[in-house]
């Protein structure tokens, strides 16, 4: 066995004693203070302004090319006619960028004007805001170009791409810019080429589309008005019903490409139809609900001008009447970006806007994308004279030199214009040009090195700059008649029923943008010379 531990006895031990220390006195700890800066806000322009609580309209413009393609133009390129057209989409004409005319310098053209009608100078544009889908150039931006164009040398520029939505989605942006305070006048202009993306193969398609350019100037004011509710959708289950399948990253330009067509605009008109007449009227709605309004006290609907069926079919939906929808398309086809600029400032110029009203512009688009403005108006429209002497040639866009390739009219629509005695290769106005000092600045017809000149007009015709008058109303051409159309029923107040709003009268609703079936009748829409 081993031997047991020895027990160890227990001892009690007194707790320690912790002798007790006073603190010694300290003064009451003081923050020292800081002086904070105010918050840096981020500005464009070169200046920084005071957030603002409203944004005007305070400038429009727009600009057609002077070459014009009819339905019967199209019956000699292609299988239609001009019935079929004009039944099924309401388009009896639209216009065509010349030879040398590009994206930018028709949005330069529209942008200087909506300047010049806000009572400003270039340099006081603090951003320029392009919408298109066809830029002169993946880079740098169109906006860049239409910068350089009217002289707004202490602008910001860039580009926004939501195909014919493009315009609204550039007006949000132009608006949040102002109201923030980071930019006093923004420059918005809606700008297409799109003929020069369409195959002329495609009856469905290239009966469709126009060239064109528009433009609102947006500045910061302290009274109420400008835009009240808006509305931007994109939902990307139509991303390939409205599309250009080639030139991007997806599927760069070669041969394959060309070969295949891809670089032409490809759509299916069925389901784009659908979506685009539910889509226009539920974003119109959900913007004048933001905006706190009702549909029945909108003065004018300006939609996107795409198809007169469609626009029909919304204003049913709506139950809101066709007299306070602003109609155009008829001379001028769907033009994408560009379409609702060009409306609205048609509208504006022909009476249809005026102080204190209440508007509405609604688009939709490729992506799907739609987008909608509800908007109370402030501007004179008296101002449009301001840009009464502002013509085309006085906005030149410059190119690099040694590029040659600029802005040909497709071949087809060279020969179509021909056979009408027609010259669509001539240098025209809005076009653009070498730096100063380059010989062939002013060279015409073919760019140099792409083969033979360009053939003169025939003595007798009348060249293409001819048809675009600065501000000429006898050198207009001359209206269609639109195929007539029943009246839909009547919504919301009629003609002299009185306005709910504080200190507004009884009012007469103004006159109807659309033509009519009676030969030789004109609307009060202004007619096309005031965008020459």
């Amino acid at each position: 066995m081993s031997p047991r531990s020895p027990r160890l006895p227990h001892i009690d031990l007194p707790a320690p004693r912790v002798p007790h220390v006073t603190p010694p006195h300290l003064p009451e700890a003081r923050i020292p203070h800081v002086e904070v800066p105010a918050p840096h806000v981020p500005h464009v322009g070169g200046r920084r302004e005071p957030a603002a609580r409203y944004a005007h309209v305070t400038g429009w413009g727009a600009y057609a090319p002077p070459l014009v393609l009819t339905n019967h133009d199209l019956e000699t390129i292609v299988d239609t006619s001009d019935e079929w057209i004009t039944t099924r989409t309401g388009i009896r004409e639209r216009r065509i960028a010349g030879w040398n005319q590009t994206t930018a310098s028709l949005g330069a053209v529209a942008g200087r004007r909506a300047v010049a009608v806000a009572g400003l100078e270039p340099d006081d544009i603090d951003l320029i805001i392009v919408a298109t889908l066809t830029p002169d150039y993946w880079m740098p931006s169109t906006a860049a170009l239409v910068k350089q164009a009217i002289g707004a040398e202490r602008a910001a520029a860039m580009d926004v791409a939501a195909a014919c939505s493009g315009f609204v989605y550039a007006y949000s942006v132009a608006h949040a810019q102002v109201v923030a305070g980071l930019a006093r006048n923004v420059l918005v202009i809606g700008a297409e080429t799109l003929s020069r993306f369409l195959d002329y193969a495609d009856r469905n398609t290239c009966v469709l589309f126009g060239d064109g350019a528009g433009a609102v100037v947006i500045s910061a004011a302290d009274e109420p008005g400008g835009a009240r509710g808006f509305e931007l959708t994109t939902d990307p289950a139509g991303a390939y019903k409205i599309w250009l399948p080639a030139g991007g990253a997806a599927a760069p330009a070669s041969g394959e490409t060309v070969s295949g067509r891809g670089h032409y605009l490809r759509m299916e008109g069925r389901e784009t139809y659908k979506y685009a007449t539910r889509t226009i009227a539920t974003t119109a709605l959900t913007a004048i609900d933001r905006a706190g309004w009702a549909p029945e006290f909108i003065d004018l609907l300006i939609p996107h001008q795409a198809n007169l069926r469609i626009i029909e079919s919304v204003s049913r939906g709506l139950g809101f009447p066709m007299e306070r929808i602003f109609v155009n398309l008829d001379r001028y086809g769907n033009t994408s970006a560009a379409s609702v600029p060009i409306a609205l400032a048609e509208a504006v110029d022909a009476g249809r806007v005026a102080p204190g009203d209440r508007i509405v512009f609604v688009a939709f688009g490729a992506g799907f994308t739609s987008g909608a403005v509800a908007m109370e108006w402030t501007a004179d429209p008296a101002a449009a004279e301001r840009a009464a002497s502002i013509g085309p040639d006085a906005v030149p866009v410059v190119i690099p030199d040694g590029w040659e390739s600029v802005g040909p009219v497709p071949e087809v629509l060279v020969r179509a214009f021909a056979a009408k005695g027609v010259d669509a290769t001539e240098r025209g106005a809005a076009s653009v040009t070498r730096p100063a000092g380059d010989d062939e600045t002013e060279a015409a017809g073919s760019p140099a090195g792409e083969g033979p000149a360009a053939p003169s007009a025939p003595p007798d015709a009348t060249p293409p700059d001819a048809a675009a008058p600065s501000a000429t109303p006898e050198a207009a051409p001359t209206p269609h008649p639109a195929p007539a159309r029943p009246t839909p029923p009547a919504a919301g107040p009629t003609a002299g029923d009185p306005d709910p709003r504080p200190g507004r009268p009884a009012r007469t609703r103004k006159g109807v943008a659309v033509r009519t079936a009676d030969a030789g009748e004109a609307t009060p829409a202004p007619t096309t010379e005031a965008l020459a």
